[in-house]
């Protein structure tokens, strides 16, 4: 009996670049951002196969994006490492010619912070679960998909401290519980076993488990200690495995939170969410903690990456005080 097609076809380049970004274990969203790249790439030039093409089509491309699309550096940068990733670990191609694209100039940028008073105005007109999740990023320097991404067996009330799991570069770090947010985090806690509750009396699937635990230890994901914090109240499709399962809460539930909360606040400032973790990090080094200290919590790898909230700190010029007002 002749081979059916799908044993003799190899897999398609995109499939082959999904699985071997999952071998390198990288994340979902990189994996969605690659798999982007290289298909705007070879549609750029027609559908022709990237092993068929070279320096001069990858520079045509990136150049398309900078002067045609105005894409900024970080995303200029995005697209170049995609096509690095399909070339030395698809293609198994490393030529001289990959190292010596030119890679554009990160901007230096000083982060947007609020002013206390400006934080507080912004909670103030934010209610429900989008506040509650606000006032953790700003009382834990969280980031947003870190915030999301809690789970109940990794608040600690006792000690007063949260785990976060597979942050940036895949490391874990822990961080304070406010005070102020234990009576919050315990009523979500409350609502969310309710929804874990239900979702086992109707025999739903159990929640996403990370690598090989859901095999390791098939009874976890519908276990109690490993659901969201913040369960989704819908389910939805597991991108990977394709089965239909609660998901937490979306990002751009809060993002659009807080933009309408930007405006009711008056504020002028260019707000985002990453703006709380923003000033959070500002905040904490203000009130006279030590900057290995916030860079712990931060989860910042290198500490020159935390120094850039000390210069937020600086009065005026570097903290110069003007002569003029010497006067």
């Amino acid at each position: 009996m002749p081979p059916d097609n799908a044993s003799t076809h190899p897999p398609r380049l995109l499939d082959q670049l999904r699985e071997r970004i999952r071998y390198k274990h990288y994340s979902l969203r990189t994996e969605q951002a690659y798999v982007h790249w290289v298909r705007t790439f070879i549609r750029h030039y027609g559908l022709r196969h990237p092993r068929d093409m070279g320096a001069a089509e990858v520079e045509g491309f990136l150049a398309w994006l900078a002067n045609e699309r105005k894409v900024a550096p970080s995303t200029h940068l995005q697209a170049l490492s995609a096509l690095l990733f399909l070339y030395r670990e698809v293609l198994a191609i490393d030529l001289p010619w990959l190292q010596e694209i030119g890679r554009p100039k990160q901007r230096e940028r000083v982060p947007v912070v609020l002013s206390q008073a400006e934080v507080a105005r912004l909670l103030s007109v934010m209610e429900g679960v989008e506040c509650d999740l606000a006032c953790l990023l700003y009382g834990t320097g969280m980031r947003l998909m870190e915030a999301l991404r809690l789970r109940v067996k990794d608040v600690d009330f006792d000690l007063h401290e949260i785990t976060i799991r597979e942050g940036k570069g895949g490391k874990d770090r822990r961080v304070m519980l406010p005070a102020r947010l234990v009576p919050v985090l315990r009523r979500r806690l409350e609502q969310a076993r309710n929804v874990w509750q239900r979702d086992r009396e109707a025999g739903l699937p159990g929640v996403w488990m990370p690598d090989a635990l859901g095999r390791k230890y098939p009874r976890a994901a519908e276990s109690w200690p490993w659901f969201w914090v913040r369960p989704s109240d819908r389910m939805s499709v597991d991108p990977v495995s394709g089965i239909s399962r609660r998901h937490h809460l979306y990002e751009q539930r809060l993002q659009r939170a807080v933009r309408k909360a930007v405006a009711s606040a008056r504020l002028t400032k260019p707000v985002s969410v990453h703006t709380l973790r923003h000033s959070f990090a500002t905040h904490v080094l203000d009130s006279g903690y030590d900057i290995r200290t916030v860079q712990e919590l931060l989860g910042h790898a290198d500490v020159s990456t935390t120094v850039i909230y000390t210069h937020v700190l600086n009065k005026g010029g570097r903290g110069v005080v003007s002569p003029i007002d010497r006067l």
